[in-house]
């Protein structure tokens, strides 16, 4: 789940993830059939293919495509694979923003490699190529990155360019809550790429090689050259990196209103300037941000639906669940989903 640093990834920016205490799970054992074979628990449904035919598939576009991805990145890369028989089971809510794509493509890239070592950063990529070239999402690195860096108990600043990271440990007696709005609208898949598109228009405008390189003075200079939405989609970007270096700062002091007053910022410019956010997530912000012991919240994730991440007192978290529970349900007839987040470690193989 990010914290701060919202469609910056894809424009080689900042970006503030945790790894959740949410695991997708992925079981491996050996066939005799020559077959890769695949079973959602969660689903109940499973699919297989000969072995020898994965590297020639085409997206079903359905949930087999993130492990399918990874399948054939890893044969492009000359790693082979035997007959694997893989059972899935994720606690990871779907659509909701927290990154389930990027935890299954994860899990059956260590399961599929059974053991065999790989450098992390290089797998991290090898799972956003499989995103990015089979399924089609023209996504940034964060998703797969953070879950194979995340550590725990801190967050984990990531340059996206320079894919160096350090880890970040929020002031002692914050809590962290994600509130799942339970609604995904249907806009977000094409808007994502719209976005992406614009961004790149914007940078090709300035002549700058990404929205990373470009200021504001930049920007405005060649205002008159763009639209009011590419100008307002790189204003977000923008001013969304200089946001995640504020926060970080806030964070070293200890200075909490500083840290939510960027949140709300960071909603207010996904909001009205990239257009990502909706209404049910706009109102659970206005609600969280007006209750006791609440500093900042803000959507996370792709947007139009999903979660908002929200900072707090631990004193706060049982009344705010409470609260935001009631208030969202008398809104809109459904219940949300209250997550209480701790920064966990990123992926990894588990001993039986």
């Amino acid at each position: 789940m990010n914290l701060i640093g919202e469609h910056t990834d894809y424009n080689l920016g900042f970006v503030l993830p945790i790894a959740l205490d949410k695991a997708c799970f992925v079981a491996a054992g050996p066939n005799a059939d020559g077959k890769l074979r695949l079973w959602s628990e969660n689903l109940g449904e499973g699919r297989e293919w000969a072995l020898e035919a994965v590297a020639g598939l085409q997206p079903a576009k359905d949930w087999s495509d993130y492990s399918v991805g990874v399948a054939k990145q890893l044969l492009a890369g000359g790693i082979e694979l035997s007959p694997v028989n893989l059972a899935i089971h994720s606690t990871v809510p779907v659509g909701s923003g927290l990154s389930s794509s990027a935890a299954l493509e994860v899990s059956t890239a260590l399961a599929l490699l059974g053991g065999r070592s790989m450098d992390r950063l290089e797998l991290a990529k090898l799972c956003q190529r499989a995103e990015r070239e089979f399924v089609g999402m023209p996504c940034g690195i964060m998703d797969q990155y953070i879950s194979l860096f995340g550590r725990d108990g801190a967050a984990v600043r990531i340059d996206c360019r320079s894919l160096e990271n350090e880890a970040v440990r929020l002031p002692e007696g914050t809590s962290i809550v994600a509130v799942n709005t339970m609604v995904k609208h249907e806009l977000g898949s094409s808007a994502y790429r719209d976005r992406v598109r614009e961004c790149g228009e914007a940078a090709r405008t300035m002549g700058v090689p990404s929205l990373r390189d470009a200021g504001m003075a930049q920007l405005d200079a060649v205002q008159a050259k763009l639209s009011d939405v590419v100008y307002r989609r790189a204003r977000h970007v923008i001013t969304e990196d200089d946001r995640v270096n504020a926060f970080l700062a806030a964070s070293a002091a200890g200075d909490r209103e500083e840290m939510g007053r960027l949140f709300v910022g960071s909603h207010r410019s996904l909001r009205h300037d990239y257009e990502v956010s909706c209404e049910e997530l706009d109102f659970l912000v206005d609600r969280a941000v007006a209750l006791p012991g609440v500093f900042g919240a803000r959507m996370t994730g792709g947007g139009f639906g999903g979660c908002i991440v929200s900072l707090m007192t631990p004193q706060a978290v049982d009344g705010f669940e409470t609260e935001i529970t009631r208030c969202y349900q008398a809104k809109y007839a459904l219940a949300p989903q209250v997550y209480r987040c701790v920064p966990a470690a990123g992926a990894g193989e588990m001993a039986l």
